[in-house]
């Protein structure tokens, strides 16, 4: 009620604690704070919160649009009702190195529990399209070391994303990873791997733990997560899965009221009133003010 139990510091000790277990964690995207509160309550690790999956729902391309201040109070709004771990894009860091080093206090502010940083240049494109451009392993290098001198909680997770699979190749996507890692990378994520063959690869070269972009209609095959694990994969996220089964059902179902007059066909596909009250924890305010909740769910659906 009124938001998370936990402290940020605690939810970013816990993070460091999933990355050093021996079992293989997902993130899901949320799109929303009511969306990372479902994520809780089903049971999963933590919660990814995807650069792609907000400017999309700003109705914006991921090309960098999106402002530093637009994606902290984004973050700030998700991180403040869970007490799982919140990892978020920083997509390039908007800026130069004090900028990177600024964009990870706000996020430390917000209450995240960790970031990452993507080699690409600006305006930098989505992950999975080709054409993507990425920078000087030196550049980088800069991003990492900033944010790791920026970093105020050395529990908040720094995370370097490598997008030079695709144009320079798993070999030199492997040697940019471990200057990344001396930079203080404190996990590395490489983008669009083809196969597991190429996860494995990447694990067995880097003493970091690494993480696996599930994201649909990429480059990369959607494997299970025991696949991942045997790969050595340590976290999983899903970025904008949940954004596409929203769409895909808000659009469906537009169609649907737009061509019959009427949404009565759809509501056992809705979440119900009581289970959004139940979500959302609404009884709880009861004990806090009982006039705020002052009236009975009994017979609403």
């Amino acid at each position: 009620m009124l938001g998370a139990t936990t402290t940020p510091a605690d939810r970013r000790r816990r993070f460091r604690e999933l990355l050093a277990g021996s079992e293989i964690v997902q993130f899901p995207g949320a799109i929303n704070p009511i969306n990372a509160q479902i994520i809780e309550q089903i049971g999963f690790e933590g919660i990814y919160i995807s650069g792609g999956a907000f400017s999309a729902a700003q109705g914006l391309p991921d090309i960098g649009l999106t402002t530093l201040t637009e994606v902290a109070d984004h973050g700030r709004a998700i991180s403040r009702v869970t007490n799982l771990p919140t990892f978020i894009d920083a997509d390039t860091g908007w800026g130069e190195a004090m900028n990177v080093a600024r964009t990870v206090q706000e996020f430390e502010d917000a209450g995240l529990a960790g970031m990452h940083l993507e080699d690409q240049v600006n305006p930098k494109r989505c992950g999975h399209l080709d054409g993507k451009e990425v920078v000087g392993t030196s550049e980088m290098v800069k991003r990492i070391s900033a944010a790791v001198k920026g970093r105020r909680d050395e529990n908040f997770v720094i995370c370097a994303r490598t997008d030079a699979r695709a144009g320079e190749g798993l070999d030199a996507a492997i040697e940019r990873a471990k200057a990344y890692i001396d930079a203080g990378a404190d996990m590395i994520f490489p983008e669009a791997m083809r196969d597991l063959g190429e996860f494995e690869t990447f694990a067995q070269a880097v003493d970091v733990p690494i993480l696996a972009n599930m994201t649909e209609f990429g480059k990369s095959e959607l494997f299970t997560t025991e696949q991942l694990a045997d790969a050595g994969v340590r976290l999983v996220i899903y970025p904008v899965t949940t954004l596409r089964l929203a769409m895909g059902a808000i659009k469906s179902g537009l169609q649907t009221i737009r061509d019959t007059g009427t949404q009565v066909t759809l509501l056992d596909g809705m979440q119900t009133r009581a289970d959004l009250y139940e979500t959302i924890d609404y009884a709880a305010y009861n004990d806090f003010d009982a006039a705020v909740f002052n009236f009975s769910q009994e017979g609403h659906q």
